[in-house]
């Protein structure tokens, strides 16, 4: 009896132990969101962040009504847009298809959770506590909701009645096991990009290479989708291993954060020294050492370097806009805005916020013995640089036909000649100044009226100067035309840099003002 009472006590201590432990974690990350709540309410710009977060409750409020809509009516939408093929099969195929897009979207939209860790490192505060806090706040995301509201309704009330109601509760399971693996995997893959670019050129040739393959029909995300679903449909249980790849990718995240927690703090808003050099740009004199900087605080700051690598994304427009029905008519209006935007995003995607990214030391810039010519001719460098690289990817589409070529490379010098001169105009009136630290996604800190619109003028003009001499000659005149255009503002180039020196001396002091007003 005596044993058996030590046996019991031992256990109950344990148990106890055990609840302890438990109530220390979930206070521990209480604190941490108190924290985070007193640092929201006492930030600056705390009501033009609430405005912010009140937007992005309306837009994720009316994506979600989208697709609540979307899988009730599903049993509807499918039969109409594909009467032929079994319900089933299609929706099987729909599965996989849709979280390799969510995935994409994810890596561009979904930021990082982060929390100041620096103030907690020195504390009796145990990593993995830390790393809970960053892993659960990781999960509310809309991301993880929405599928949820686009597959149970059809789960629900077809797969249960055809398959099931076994086989509908796996194919749920399946569902939100691919939405947390989706989760952790983008998180994984942002957190290596930061600190390793190599990771991003190899990830980006694969997510092409796939493109290509899906393209030409070499390749099909939804056939395999359709293979894998209808294995599960079979034998339901085969879903767990969705949850063993969601498990894993958890695991392998979780382990990296605690790894690297505090290099991974310090590469979000702080400047690493770097021995990173360009001996390419070295010939360009002060103008090549100035466009090295700036390639050094894209590589090295947040803002920048999301802006710069969401504008990859857009490369993939060419499987969107180079339909083979309409070069085959010589109809290439669309197309123009296409090859524009993928040949010169860099321009408009990270020229729109131009001189900003330099906001915070601009006094400096002024009171230094840097040629504004020269910071001029810089931008214009860097440019033409990002335009050259991205022409030369985009090339691939030529494997589809010759008269893409032409298109783009009508777009190109469009870009590299005239785009660059408005981009740059615009920016001697932009007065907003750019945290570095902070993300791209749904951060509007530094939009103005002038940065907003002046995509318009970009996109707009070789549509224009095409379509008018499409309209008056052909459709070849039409790129020739935009070509030259470009080209011409590319020789001539000395007198815009020398023209937008004296619009710049013009507003400087007004620029430095309002860069000074965070």
């Amino acid at each position: 009896m005596t044993q058996g009472k030590i046996r019991q006590k031992k256990s109950s201590g344990k148990n106890s132990n055990r609840i302890g432990k438990t109530n220390t974690t979930i206070n521990m990350l209480l604190t941490f969101l108190n924290h985070q709540w007193i640092a929201f309410r006492r930030s600056r710009g705390k009501n033009t962040n609430i405005a912010v977060q009140i937007i992005m409750g309306i837009a994720i409020l009316y994506l979600l009504a989208c697709a609540i809509a979307a899988g009730v009516l599903m049993g509807r939408i499918i039969p109409g847009i594909f009467p032929n093929k079994d319900i089933i099969v299609v929706f099987n195929g729909l599965i996989l298809y849709y979280f390799a897009l969510e995935f994409i979207s994810r890596l561009q939209l979904q930021e990082l959770p982060t929390l100041s860790i620096v103030p907690y490192l020195h504390l009796n505060i145990p990593k993995k506590k830390i790393v809970s806090f960053l892993n659960i706040r990781a999960l509310f995301s809309a991301f993880n909701i929405i599928p949820m509201f686009i597959f149970f309704p059809f789960c629900l009330m077809n797969i249960s009645n055809t398959l099931g109601v076994t086989a509908a509760l796996m194919y749920m399971l399946s569902i939100v096991s691919l939405s947390v693996f989706n989760n952790y995997l983008a998180l994984y893959v942002k957190r290596l990009s930061m600190v390793n670019i190599a990771f991003v050129a190899t990830g980006l040739l694969l997510l092409i290479a796939l493109a290509l393959l899906e393209y030409f029909q070499l390749f099909s995300i939804a056939a395999i989708s359709n293979i894998i679903f209808s294995k599960v449909a079979l034998w339901p249980p085969l879903a767990l291993v969705f949850t063993l790849l969601a498990v894993l990718i958890f695991t392998i995240n979780s382990r990296y954060l605690r790894n690297n927690l505090y290099a991974e703090e310090l590469s979000y808003g702080e400047e690493k020294k770097s021995s990173t050099d360009y001996p390419f740009l070295d010939r360009f004199g002060e103008v090549g050492t100035l466009a090295a900087v700036e390639i050094k605080l894209i590589l090295r700051n947040k803002r920048s370097k999301s802006t710069v690598s969401k504008g990859l994304l857009f490369i993939f427009y060419g499987f969107l806009f180079y339909k083979t029905q309409f070069l085959d008519k010589n109809q290439f209006f669309m197309m123009i805005f296409a090859a524009v935007f993928m040949t010169g995003n860099m321009v408009m995607l990270y020229g729109q916020f131009m001189f900003g990214w330099q906001s915070a030391e601009f006094d400096g810039i002024l009171t230094s013995r840097v040629s504004i010519k020269n910071f001029i001719k810089a931008k214009f460098l860097l440019f033409t640089i990002s335009s050259t690289v991205l022409t030369l990817v985009v090339s691939l589409y030529g494997l589809i036909s010759w008269k893409i070529l032409l298109i783009q490379f009508a777009a190109y010098f469009y870009s590299i000649g005239i785009a660059t001169v408005m981009v740059l105009y615009m920016a001697t009136r932009n007065y907003k100044a750019i945290d570095l630290s902070k993300g791209s996604s749904f951060n509007f800190q530094g939009v103005g009226g002038t940065s907003m619109i002046m995509g318009l003028p970009v996109l707009l003009t070789p549509i224009g100067v095409y379509a008018l001499v499409n309209y008056l000659t052909n459709p070849y005149w039409g790129l020739a035309v935009l070509g030259v255009l470009g080209l011409a503002g590319l020789f001539t180039r000395n007198f815009w840099v020398e023209f937008l020196v004296k619009e710049f001396n013009k507003r400087k002091y007004k620029i430095a003002e309002g860069f000074r007003e965070k």
